[in-house]
């Protein structure tokens, strides 16, 4: 049984032209040992993008890759002829299978910031043919979790016994982070009150629970976290 707290100030810190990125686990050439993975999550990225740019076509292989856009729009293209627009709250899957290319770029009205998750997948579906899917997450202040990806979700995930759920708390409003073999809480807007837990979480900031039973959190400001469970 453990808590981690992994603070935003903390994560690697990449910048490129039109791009500022905070990756939460190692990647390319910053490399942490104690930060390789999180059970099947392999990556955690939080990414703005200036209007028009973004990653071009690149390959991916073997990876469930999960995208929530926090504002603005994210343009989606890949070589399974899906080409989308992705706005604030919705959600992303695509499955890479045996393989697949892909770009993601801000579109031409803005910024857009997303935070994207790595998984590695089931034996099942790491050969299987790579496909997109993406759906909205209705998911009003105080209303409780609204899952995502995943277990009983919308969106599958070809990784047995992982869910995404979306939070959203209005002030002062509290909610439970489940009991689960692995939990990642990741604060992506406002702010959490000191707790048993910790000392307040910023956006940016993000609870790693392993074996741990449920945890209430409250917001001290309007505030949205992605709960990842991992059974």
């Amino acid at each position: 049984m453990s808590v981690e707290i992994r603070r935003g100030s903390a994560r690697f810190l990449e910048r490129a032209p039109g791009r500022l990125s905070h990756h939460g686990f190692s990647f390319g050439p910053h490399f942490d040992p104690e930060r390789l993975s999180f059970g099947p999550m392999v990556c955690h990225d939080d990414h703005v993008l200036g209007r028009g740019t973004g990653f071009e076509e690149h390959p991916h292989e073997a990876q469930e890759i999960v995208t929530w856009v926090v504002s603005g729009a994210l343009v989606h293209r890949d070589a399974t002829g899906t080409e989308t627009v992705l706005g604030a709250g919705e959600c992303g899957v695509l499955s890479a299978g045996s393989g697949v290319r892909h770009s993601e770029v801000a579109s031409e009205d803005g910024p857009a910031r997303f935070v994207q998750v790595w998984l590695t997948p089931d034996d099942a579906a790491v050969d299987s043919a790579p496909h997109y899917a993406r759906t909205a997450v209705d998911a009003a202040p105080g209303s409780g979790p609204v899952r995502a990806a995943g277990t009983d979700a919308p969106l599958a995930l070809g990784v047995r016994g992982a869910a995404l759920d979306v939070v959203r708390l209005g002030a002062g409003e509290s909610v439970t982070l489940p009991a689960a073999a692995r939990m990642h809480a990741f604060v992506t807007t406002g702010a959490l009150l000191r707790s048993s837990l910790a000392e307040p979480l910023a956006a940016g900031d993000a609870f790693c629970m392993t074996d741990e039973g449920p945890h209430d959190v409250t917001a001290a400001v309007p505030t949205e976290i992605l709960v990842w469970t991992f059974a």
